[in-house]
């Protein structure tokens, strides 16, 4: 109990120091600013509300517009600066301003502490005689060989086998054979779609799998704790590892690690240019999503809940943080046994401005469930499988095969993830006003 103890105490002090950080930021402006605090406000929102219109012109336009709202995206902080300096109070804005991000950081930090944060149980790495390493020379720009894998894979004594470089090889029959000739261990040093294959290879034969985050993204290392800046320390786990019982995805009878992707944002991935210039291409694309998409009318069933006609739909090997709404960012844990479900339906301006808000968007819905059924008006639909294009039948059957993978990483590893507490004010006053606990 005394850890916790000594917890709530300092939960308690950080929400004292938010609520007077956030006071004392009001009285500078009350009293040095004076009256002339409510116009600093009224600039500042109306600063505000044409960056907010400009993105959203950036977002739903091309050509011309979207360049005049990008100028306008710039120039109305600019303005509100220029505002301030003039009136002789920007020293009262910094200083205010810095009291209430104070403020905020104190806050969520006593609200963090709210829960333990969840993480895979560590189990002992088993002892393997024969790791065999499928690495793909061609993976986020040629990682393999930049990094030494091969080599450096060998003299863990494991045994390396390269892709071929035309991206013909059947990737599971070649995890498959290697299991055949006696591997304990398959491993991939690669992109997020081989990992998947590779990693339902070894799950199902009961085989301990080892992540080497050699792609271009590698949301599932990153996920797992993994260093994504240096893929050669994922080796250590051959003499130094732990193992991880984390959870498998399966769209269609195929398998995924990250999540499957519907609707406006699976056409994104369709298009050929997205591979060599993937922010690029999403920019071109996105504002079919904003002002209305035209392509099939999905439906989907995620446990109780129902998606109607959603522009964009995901579907994630565990749920993505709450402010993330194209899974590219993270998830808490990838062992819960839950599939997350989000759909995007986005029919006004305001709708899209609450996009950018993220959490609280209403044109953005969740759902939890172990299976997601995905039904369209048409035959077949575009998918973006942990970010490969893909055509599947309707109706896409998602699943989650809970505890599937024995993943084996580090034991010493940059971390998890945990997501950062929006900021509710009254549990912040009952922590810091209060004794209750």
């Amino acid at each position: 109990m005394e850890p916790e103890i000594r917890g709530l105490r300092r939960r308690r002090r950080l929400a004292r120091l938010c609520l007077l950080a956030a006071a004392a930021a009001l009285v500078v402006l009350g009293v040095f600013a004076g009256l002339r605090t409510f116009a600093l406000l009224v600039v500042g929102l109306a600063g505000a509300v044409l960056t907010l219109a400009a993105v959203w012109w950036v977002l739903s336009r091309r050509g011309v517009l979207r360049y005049l709202a990008v100028l306008l995206a710039l120039a109305a902080p600019v303005w509100v600066l220029v505002a301030y300096v003039r009136a002789g109070l920007l020293w009262v804005v910094l200083v205010s301003g810095a009291l209430w991000l104070a403020a905020t950081g104190a806050g969520r930090a006593a609200l963090t502490g709210r829960a333990a944060p969840a993480a895979p149980r560590e189990r002992p790495a088993p002892q393997v005689r024969h790791p065999v390493l499928i690495m793909n020379p061609r993976s986020g720009g040629g990682k393999v060989e930049r990094f030494r894998l091969r080599e450096r894979a060998g003299e863990l004594g494991a045994e390396v086998v390269l892709l071929d470089t035309d991206g013909e090889t059947d990737v599971a029959a070649l995890a498959r054979g290697c299991a055949a000739r006696g591997a304990d261990l398959l491993g991939v040093a690669g992109g997020d779609g081989t990992q998947a294959l590779v990693a339902e290879v070894a799950a199902d034969l009961g085989l301990p799998f080892l992540v080497v985050p050699a792609g271009t993204r590698n949301h599932f290392a990153l996920d797992l704790g993994l260093d994504r800046d240096d893929p050669a320390t994922a080796l250590d786990a051959l003499r130094d590892g732990v193992e991880l019982r984390v959870d498998l995805g399966r769209a269609a009878g195929r398998p995924f690690v990250n999540n499957v992707s519907f609707g406006a944002y699976a056409e994104v991935v369709q298009s050929p240019a997205y591979r060599d210039g993937k922010t690029r291409t999403t920019l071109e694309l996105l504002p079919d999503l904003l002002v209305g998409h035209r392509g099939a009318r999905l439906t989907a069933h995620a446990g109780g809940h129902t998606f109607e006609d959603p522009q964009a739909l995901l579907v994630s090997n565990n749920p993505y943080g709450e402010r993330d709404i194209a899974g590219l960012g993270r998830r808490p844990r990838v062992d819960g046994g839950v599939l997350g479900c989000v759909g995007v339906r986005v029919t006004s301006a305001a709708q899209a401005a609450g996009l950018l808000r993220r959490g609280r968007a209403t044109g953005l819905t969740r759902a939890r469930a172990t299976t997601v059924t995905v039904d369209a008006d048409r035959p077949e639909l575009p998918v973006g499988l942990d970010g490969e294009a893909v055509r599947l039948p309707v109706p896409v059957r998602c699943e989650i095969r809970a505890g599937a993978l024995r993943v084996m990483v580090p034991r010493n590893r940059p971390g998890g993830y945990r997501e950062r507490p929006a900021l509710d004010w009254r549990t912040i006053a009952e922590l810091g006003l209060t004794r209750r606990s």
